[in-house]
């Protein structure tokens, strides 16, 4: 399929929106995906071109983090091998389980998180200095923090395969509610666990000849650039970046959860 020089440079417009917004909050997809299917790309053409660029995206984002110190093997790593298996049993689940189901649960997850990330301050304490100071973020034996990284890099991967929108947002969420990172260094741990969610899609993809090139060159491109100048911004500014375009991705979701559910 051939687009127009204006419609690529639009579409690729969108592609860097959604690869900044989902390097510092999670949640691109719900930018960049709309923005293929305006375009007229078939649905599998679609999806497989913006899971190729949100990978080559994602994967700019990870090293800019991991450069900072904000990366922890032993949270990302765990996470990482955890979505990539979950993610593979989501989508065997996605074949039994009707769709309505997962936007049922969505309806009410969605702004439970939201209500959660807002008042998270004031419902927990934030982790004593010296804790900080050991494990870095945490207060958790690394055996202890490495299992629960696992068991959270596979329910949220599960979600990914299953349902897929947000899944970097409540990596981040999750990281910070359970294991207390502050939100760089959550934001940091999701983008290398959802990098891993993505890959065994993206590698499905090619090998089905579904990526549409050069097209997927050209937004690859542009994902990068918005990756890179959205993680500087949130390794720069912290959870004063974070924070909000969070609450702007879970909204984004549950408007479309709820048109999903109800159109």
């Amino acid at each position: 399929m051939d687009l127009s020089l204006t419609q690529t440079l639009v579409l690729c417009g969108f592609v860097f929106i959604g690869g900044f917004v989902d390097s510092i909050a999670g949640g691109g997809g719900l930018i960049t995906l709309p923005a293929y299917f305006a375009m007229g790309l078939p649905a599998h053409a679609a999806l497989a071109t913006n899971k190729f660029s949100s990978v080559c995206g994602t994967s700019f984002a990870v090293l800019r983090y991991w450069r900072a110190g904000t990366v922890s093997a032993r949270v990302g790593l765990p996470a990482a091998a955890g979505a990539l298996f979950g993610s593979a049993i989501g989508a065997k689940i996605a074949l039994v389980v009707p769709a309505s189901v997962i936007n049922t649960v969505m309806l009410v997850l969605v702004p439970a998180v939201l209500v959660f990330l807002l008042l998270k301050d004031r419902l927990f304490a934030p982790p004593s200095a010296s804790a900080a100071a050991q494990h870095g973020w945490v207060s958790l034996q690394p055996s202890a923090l490495r299992l629960w990284s696992l068991l959270i890099g596979l329910v949220i991967g599960a979600y990914d395969g299953f349902f897929g929108p947000g899944t970097g947002t409540f990596l981040a969420i999750a990281f910070s509610a359970f294991l207390g990172l502050d939100l760089l260094a959550a934001s940091g741990n999701a983008r290398v666990a959802n990098l891993a969610s993505n890959l065994g899609s993206v590698v499905v993809f090619l090998a089905s000849a579904k990526v549409l090139f050069p097209l997927a060159l050209y937004t690859a491109a542009a994902g990068i650039c918005g990756n890179l100048l959205g993680s500087r911004l949130a390794v720069q500014k912290g959870a004063r970046v974070i924070k909000p375009l969070m609450v702007v991705v879970l909204l984004l979701l549950m408007a479309e959860v709820v048109r999903r559910r109800y159109w």
